[in-house]
């Protein structure tokens, strides 16, 4: 390293560490910062939020002092229930009443035939009848099919069905409407 550039490198030293600290010993002035007036809108709202303020304390108060809410006297959503009477029970039992006589036959169910589909088959046309019953199942039988445990499928024809009652051996037809 030659005499110059050692001079150079001394010197630069020297200028920063006096720059360095005439830095530190600096203080930062405030500065004036003039605050405007408030403008007249803010004045407007911080009057209506104190207002706000004093009524929410006015209401709170009041509520502290209300009445405590009564239970309900009635349901809009039920009707009322009528009382529950119970008959006496007699103290012996009376001999004199007979039993009830028990149904010998259940009614029919209730079923109506809504269709009749036809599929063409080597051995000729094969009828199939389509019934409902009270759930509104849909049953699809052909001849010789038995149905709810009580009709065997006697005859499909092209606009009714002919049902066998097992038990009685009676006949029901059904007529396509």
């Amino acid at each position: 390293m030659n005499a110059s550039r050692l001079a150079v490198w001394i010197v630069g030293a020297a200028v920063s560490g006096a720059w360095l600290a005439s830095a530190a010993g600096v203080t930062r002035q405030a500065r004036n910062v003039r605050v405007p007036p408030p403008a007249p809108e803010t004045i407007q709202l911080d009057a209506l939020a104190a207002e706000v303020q004093a009524q929410t304390g006015r209401l709170r108060e009041r509520l502290a002092n209300a009445p405590a809410p009564r239970a309900a006297e009635r349901n809009p959503f039920s009707f009322d229930s009528a009382p529950i009477r119970r008959r006496a029970v007699p103290a012996e039992p009376n001999l004199a009443i007979a039993p009830a006589p028990v149904a010998s036959e259940a009614a029919e169910p209730m079923i109506e035939l809504i269709g009749i589909a036809e599929s063409k088959t080597p051995t000729g046309t094969v009828r199939t009848a389509m019934i409902t019953n009270e759930q509104n199942d849909l049953i699809m039988v052909i001849v010789g099919q038995r149905i709810l445990g009580r009709y065997d499928v006697a005859a499909v024809t092209e606009d009714a069905v002919d049902l066998k009652d097992v038990r009685t051996g009676a006949t029901r037809r059904l007529i396509l409407r």
